[in-house]
């Protein structure tokens, strides 16, 4: 059956989100059709529930929420879903050749799944604000849920969208809380708003959102919040030794989430290997040695050669440079008039490095500036 249209009007005047401006609209229903209402909780499940209003025509459904983790839904069974792109022709040029982000998904009850995903979905399509119009972007959403989703469920995502708009709204108020000039150099005022900041947004959140709906949108990112701001409470401490802080982060950071502590662990070990490598290139005697080195320490033969001929490059520009600071003195003992010595000089670097690259990099060196 073909869906009736829902009208609606437009609650948010404009909404930026992250560098461009995005709107929002309130989705209302016909006299005689009830909105769907807001999540509430009905339910302490491992798979919680919660029950919007009944609407006429689609009956009393439920909402699904998953846990935060990106592949919770799999433990759900997927009887209808949003599609993974637009096909040929989008709607904003900058989403042509690209996959939807995330995806509006029902189970076999007919009811929305609502997890992380849900929120990607939103914001593929929010993300185009600025391109193109809140009302091309919001029709798109609404019109792939009702094409794709039973009713029950699009009415659901439509509900949740609405307290999507809501909380990007009261967030960017949130966070256009200007800092104390006098203070913004202190560190401890700066760990003082960094974790205000993250409270607030959190009760704000938790003003907005259901639980679960909270849990699903945000739990991976507040985790790694938390644990990024006891990291830097701890590495501000002064009365624990290097060990004790080692060992307290390493303990906020066994409390991430699966997926986080993957990624995190990941993260250090580059880092580290990334430590090891610019070690192994100021320390080499050669640059054949570094190549050599890098390799034995698992870099591909390509990427290690490509270190050798940088590095051996660097070996050229520095030569170049001695004599380039030695010609340069003698010219400027020389006792020219300023017009002409910067003129000599001038000549002098296209001299020695005709290679725009290195003509560059002298330049940086001679402000003060390494090179890169």
């Amino acid at each position: 059956m073909r869906h009736r249209q829902l009208q609606y009007r437009r609650w948010l005047a404009v909404i930026a989100l992250s560098a461009v401006t995005a709107g929002g609209a309130m989705w209302w229903y016909p006299s005689g059709e009830s909105s769907p209402a807001a999540f509430t909780d009905t339910d302490a499940s491992e798979q919680q529930t919660v029950s919007p209003a009944s609407s006429p025509e689609s009956g009393t459904g439920t909402a699904t929420h998953t846990d935060a983790g990106p592949d919770a839904s799999n433990a759900l069974a997927v009887a209808a879903s949003t599609p993974t792109t637009l096909g040929p022709d989008p709607f904003a040029a900058s989403l042509e050749g690209t996959d939807i982000d995330g995806a509006l998904k029902a189970d076999a009850n007919g009811t929305l799944i609502i997890d992380l995903a849900t929120r990607d979905f939103f914001d593929y399509f929010l993300g185009t604000v600025g391109e193109v119009s809140p009302d091309v972007a919001l029709d798109r959403i609404r019109a792939l849920a009702f094409e794709n989703l039973p009713r029950a469920a699009a009415e659901q995502a439509m509900a949740l969208l609405d307290q999507y708009l809501d909380y990007k709204q009261q967030a960017l108020a949130l966070q256009a809380t200007p800092l104390d000039p006098a203070r913004q150099g202190d560190p401890a005022y700066q760990q003082q708003m960094l974790e205000k900041a993250f409270t607030d947004l959190k009760q704000l959140r938790q003003t907005v959102f259901s639980p679960e709906a909270h849990r699903a949108f945000f739990g991976m990112e507040e985790a790694y919040g938390e644990y990024t701001l006891a990291t830097l409470e701890i590495t501000r401490r002064t009365d624990l030794s290097d060990g004790a802080k080692t060992a307290l982060i390493d303990w906020h950071r066994n409390q991430l989430p699966a997926p986080l502590l993957q990624t995190e662990r990941r993260l250090l070990e580059s880092n580290e290997e990334n430590r090891q490598r610019i070690e192994i290139m100021k320390t080499a005697e050669t640059p054949e040695s570094a190549g050599q080195q890098l390799m034995d320490q698992g870099m591909s033969p390509d990427a290690a050669a490509n270190v050798t001929a940088y590095l051996k490059e660097r070996e050229d520009f520095d030569a170049r440079y001695q004599q380039y600071s030695e010609a340069l003195s003698q010219l400027k003992a020389s006792g020219l008039a300023d017009t002409d010595e910067a003129a000599q000089q001038a000549r002098l670097l296209d001299q020695y490095f005709p290679d725009n690259k290195q003509h560059t990099w002298a330049r940086l060196k001679m402000l003060g500036s390494n090179p890169p």
